[in-house]
């Protein structure tokens, strides 16, 4: 039986019936239909913390979609449970392959920022300056890009960004005092 005729959450088995409800309505082929039914498995195998289940079925939504926008959040999805699972490299690999399919995806950005922070932190706790300064700066240029795509989100990152000298208009006062 599919995960999503298992939910026992009312938002959850709310969300299944809208979703099966439109799939039957829009005019999708089946194979549309099979990539968002695994994806919505996974997603709620995701929220339910069953991470080898939910990459399962994006693996297999994955192998059945064809559109580049929903593999970007089928990607994106992928790379949450490799970050949520210490997995950096992995994660980052599918961030930028979500971000390839789609350049508008903040989160993916932001989060490519937040592993390259982490990093640059971890750097300097063992005293590799260079690195966690070159890693800052990863981490402010991939801030820089998902705040130009959702201004009103990531304050704690446009704070960062300020109190670090790296937003946009220090570093545009910086070059005029020159």
């Amino acid at each position: 039986m599919p995960r999503s005729q298992k939910n026992e959450n009312f938002i959850d088995k709310t969300f299944t019936i809208i979703a099966d409800i439109l799939l039957r309505l829009l005019p999708t082929t089946q194979r549309e239909k099979e990539a968002f039914s695994y994806y919505r498995d996974g997603m709620s195998a995701q929220t339910e913390g069953e991470y080898a289940e939910a990459l399962l079925n994006y693996y297999e939504a994955m192998r059945l979609e064809i559109d580049p926008y929903d593999r970007s959040y089928i990607l994106y999805n992928i790379a949450l449970i490799h970050t949520s699972n210490g997995e950096h490299t992995k994660a980052l690999e599918y961030y930028y392959q979500a971000i390839e399919r789609n350049p508008y995806l903040p989160q993916a950005f932001n989060n490519i920022a937040v592993i390259c922070h982490y990093r640059g932190e971890k750097a300097l706790e063992i005293g590799e300056d260079e690195t966690a300064e070159a890693l800052f700066e990863q981490a402010a240029y991939y801030w820089k890009q998902a705040i130009g795509l959702a201004p009103n989100n990531y304050m704690e990152a446009q704070n960062w960004l300020k109190m670090t000298g790296r937003d946009s208009s220090t570093l545009w006062m910086e070059s005029f005092a020159q």
